[in-house]
């Protein structure tokens, strides 16, 4: 831990500290005046408990959770999936759906990012033509909806396609904007007063503008009384299609408002901004109260479902708990208050005596609060059991090893591209290796499927908890190097692995192999298997994938200079997702009948392609691929992958931890031209990259010597 890191913290958090006492009896006065206000049911006081609940609990468990500038990160990262919570609530309350407003948002981001970078008109006139758009996206579901009277579950399930296909279209899903001003970045990354979130008072003046409209005004209550029995508000002289429309035009044009800001938090636009928002703002929507029928719902009861879920996934975060529990713990939290409020319902309405009624509410709440508390309670507790035996023997190992500064282990918090990837999965062995060795605490998370937006707001986490070392395999580079910049200026030190970030974002990338090195490698081998002449395709991870991209650049540029008679047919992508690989496998096999070789350069894509090609009987074409080897054994001594192309991936976890250690005790210097690696022996610094090697290739007659 260096001292400057530590000076600047106490300044941090004396500054804060009065900002934390104002931030939580302003949390307290607000909604309790909600709640007292507007709740109409014991839905939303069980689940103003669960927050007090979840903030106590975390408040002991994680660290630095309990904080002024952690409780402005959790407002920060509520506000994009917030304002779409907002637009919502009011169509919930209509008894109608928006499945389309996530779609809308990554469509308005791709149209402010055009226009800012494309068409170079400035910012406010880019924000005015992605705010036009949400007002059109708007305008069709509700002629659709409110007008011809077409379900909107079919409406905005078929708007989400279109609109999601359109932004897809627009950037090939590969293209992503970014270089915006820094003024703009300001509003999705910077602190008014040094503290609080440049974006939060656009929310706040979302929520007071929604609460008139819902509570204090007649547009609320048609859309109440809509809710409640459309025809009967026919009956009653309602407009109904007109306060109907209304709902799903505001609803278009918060999510480009949303869009706006997320492009200005994330530093870039992509067509797949917000994707999945929507059924998370439903949840939150849902889980305040709300009635998916109509009639029902409040405000207050949104805002703290939201709550619930953000306080829920930072928590976990800084209590280094697995991601995958935020799902798990917030559909236990969503079905436990509804049936907590169902159960209450029913037990109030036995009791013949409503004072005796009452108590007995107010017990069989409490009750079923403390069971569900205890549940929890005894799931944290059991995961912090594993967690603690499963590190026990790195305590064991410490002591052998030179004690850390201050008695306290270095903690390395390392994030995959994917958890799940197969690839990541050999790395975190490797990791768990090092950490063993070397004494250190590893925290290992990350997203579970290809997400920028989710590494950012890991990192920012990280930050908050302040741990020692963030290495990070780079999903998309523009996206996440603002972020890991601060981390450097909170003190931090940063390392990239398997996919570079900026390199004033970081202080080493430890590289795999070089990226000639890895895209010499394949076109060398797929001109041996075709004889140099032919035609082959490429299945890639992300299309965004910069990594991915720069070994393509490299096959490239090997064909113009070695390889006139090979061509490269088509370049489809997989996502990291073997079903998808094979889907794409299939669909070249069929437009592309003279492809007789299929490179595959994501782990999950080579099995993928090559369970296509066995499927279709081919054994005309090859596969060739960057791959693990345990993973494609079959197909190897099937004769259908032909070659797999690597590096150790368990080495390359293990040396990513090992430069982490090194740089905590200032071991790891810039100008460094080498470096000792434990059982890695001495490997190559070139500038600030870290090299671990050549790439191995495996066949047939080798490949059952490896096992990772």
């Amino acid at each position: 831990m260096q001292p400057r890191r530590h000076e600047d913290t106490k300044k941090k958090y004396k500054r804060s500290s009065s900002c934390l006492r104002a931030f939580v009896v302003t949390f307290a006065f607000v909604f309790s005046w909600l709640r007292f206000s507007f709740a109409p049911a014991g839905q939303q006081r069980i689940l103003l408990l669960a927050v007090a609940a979840e903030i106590a609990v975390f408040s002991a468990i994680a660290q630095n959770f309990f904080t002024a500038a952690n409780f402005f990160e959790v407002m920060r990262f509520s506000v994009e999936l917030g304002l779409l919570a907002l637009a919502l609530t009011p169509i919930i309350i209509t008894g109608g759906i928006d499945l389309s407003i996530g779609s809308m948002m990554g469509l308005a981001a791709v149209l402010f990012g055009a226009a800012s970078r494309d068409w170079h008109l400035p910012v406010p006139a880019a924000a005015a033509i992605a705010l036009a758009a949400g007002l059109a996206g708007g305008a069709l579901n509700a002629t659709l909806v409110a007008g011809l009277s077409i379900p909107p579950l079919i409406v905005t399930l078929g708007s989400l396609s279109l609109f999601r296909g359109m932004a897809e279209g627009m950037t090939h899903a590969a293209v992503n904007y970014s270089g915006f001003p820094e003024r703009f970045l300001f509003l999705g990354q910077g602190h008014l007063w040094g503290t609080v979130p440049a974006q939060l008072p656009i929310f706040v003046a979302a929520v007071i503008g929604y609460f008139v409209l819902l509570h204090k005004s007649i547009v609320g209550r048609a859309w109440y009384a809509i809710g409640s029995s459309a025809a009967g508000a026919r009956y009653a002289g309602i407009a109904v299609s007109r306060r109907l429309g209304l709902a799903y035009i505001l609803s278009g044009v918060i999510a480009s408002v949303a869009a706006i800001i997320y492009v200005a938090h994330l530093g870039q636009a992509r067509s797949d901004a917000g994707a999945g928002y929507e059924l998370d703002a439903i949840t939150a929507v849902v889980l305040g109260g709300a009635s998916v029928f109509g009639g029902r719902g409040t405000l207050s009861g949104t805002l703290l479902g939201l709550f619930a879920m953000s306080i829920l996934q930072n928590g976990l975060h800084l209590a280094a708990l697995p991601s995958e529990l935020t799902g798990v713990l917030t559909g236990t939290l969503l079905v436990a208050t509804i049936a907590a409020d169902r159960w209450r319902v029913r037990r109030s309405m036995t009791v013949a005596d409503h004072e005796q009624g009452e108590i007995s509410v107010r017990n069989s709440q409490v009750a079923i609060l403390c069971a569900t508390i205890l549940a929890g309670a005894f799931i944290v507790a059991g995961t912090n059991v594993w967690l603690s035996r499963s590190v026990a023997p790195s305590a064991r190992v410490a002591s052998d090893a030179a004690p850390p500064a201050a008695g306290r282990r270095p903690v390395i918090a390392m994030m995959p591209k994917a958890k799940g990837d197969p690839y990541f999965v050999s790395c975190r062995a490797g990791a768990d290796e090092a950490a063993k060795e070397l004494g250190v605490e590893l925290i290992w998370d990350g997203p579970t499927s290809l997400d920028a937006a989710k590494q950012n707001e890991l990192v920012e986490n990280w930050i908050t908890r302040q741990v020692d070392v963030i290495a990070v395999a780079v999903e998309n580079r523009a996206a996440i190097s603002t972020v890991l910049r601060k981390a450097r200026d909170r003190g931090i030190r940063v390392l990239t692995w398997d996919a570079d970030a900026e390199p004033d974002a970081r202080d080493y990338f430890v590289n795999q192999a070089t990226a000639e090195g890895i895209g010499n490698t394949l076109t060398d081998e797929a001109a041996r298997l075709l004889g140099g002449r032919g035609e082959f395709a490429i299945i890639t991870g992300a299309l965004s994938a910069a990594n991915q991209n720069e070994w393509i650049a490299f096959i490239r540029k090997r064909l113009a200079e070695k390889f006139p008679d090979l061509t490269l047919a088509t370049i489809r992508p997989s996502d990291d997702d073997r079903d998808k690989a094979f889907a794409e496998t299939q669909t070249i096999l069929k437009v592309y009948p003279a492809v007789k070789l299929m490179m595959a350069i994501s782990a999950p894509a080579v099995p993928g392609s090559a369970e296509a090609v066995r499927q279709a009987g081919r054994r005309d074409v090859k596969v060739i691929g960057l791959s693990l080897p345990n993973i494609n054994k079959p197909y190897v001594h099937d004769g259908i992958v032909q070659t797999v192309v690597l590096w150790n991936t368990r080495d390359l976890g293990y040396l990513s931890v090992y430069a982490g250690s090194l740089l905590t005790q200032n071991k790891l210097q810039a100008g460094a031209r080498s470096m000792q690696a434990g059982r890695l022996g001495t490997l190559e610094v070139r500038g600030s990259e870290i090299v671990l090697g050549p790439p191995l290739m495996f066949t047939k007659a080798n490949i059952d010597r490896f096992d990772f």
